[in-house]
C-alpha cells in the first residue's frame, strides 16, 4: 500500500472543489486537492520514488509499487510558462518523501489570474483503490492526504 502525503501546507478541499472539469471530475485520477498556504514555499515529494515528468506547473513521482502520483500547482498555470516557478530536481532523480521539488509562490499565480489550487491525483488508479481521503481538513507537508490499496 502507498501512503500518499501533502505536498504542500495549506487546506485538503477534495477533488470536487477543484475548478476545472478534467480534476474535478476525476478524469485524470482519483486524489483530493489542496488550497495553498498564500505565501512562496517548496512543493515537496509526496512519495518515495522517482520523478518521471517534471514541469514547472506540475511534477509525477512514480513509488517502488509503480504508482504514480501527479501533483498540480494551480489550475491553468501552464500557462505561467514557468515564470513565478523554479525546479529543484531534475527529471529521472530518485526522491524522498518530503524533497523539495518545485518552489512557487501561490499569490503571484493568483495575481497572474489562475486558481492556486492544487490536485494531488492517484494516476491510473480507480476510486476504490483509495482510502483515507483527505478533504476538509488542514494539512501540512507529510500529513496523509490518503492511503492507495
Amino acid at each position: 500500500m502507498t501512503t500518499v502525503t501533502s505536498p504542500l501546507a495549506g487546506r485538503a478541499i477534495g477533488l470536487a472543489a477543484v475548478p476545472d472539469p478534467v480534476f474535478s471530475g476525476a478524469m485524470v485520477g482519483p486524489g483530493t486537492a489542496i488550497d495553498p498556504v498564500r505565501e512562496p514555499h517548496d512543493a515537496v515529494s509526496p512519495v518515495d520514488g522517482i520523478v518521471v515528468s517534471l514541469h514547472p506547473h506540475a511534477f509525477v513521482v512514480v513509488d517502488q509499487e509503480g504508482h504514480g502520483v501527479l501533483t498540480h500547482l494551480g489550475i491553468d498555470t501552464v500557462q505561467l510558462n514557468g515564470e513565478g516557478f523554479q525546479l529543484l530536481v531534475n527529471k529521472g532523480d530518485t526522491v524522498q518523501r518530503g524533497t523539495p521539488v518545485v518552489r512557487w509562490n501561490p499569490a503571484a499565480v493568483e495575481a497572474a489570474g489562475k486558481s492556486a489550487v492544487c490536485p494531488v491525483v492517484a494516476l491510473e488508479a480507480t476510486a476504490e483503490a483509495l482510502g483515507e481521503v483527505a478533504q476538509d481538513n488542514d494539512v501540512k507537508p507529510g500529513d496523509t492526504l490518503f492511503t492507495w490499496k
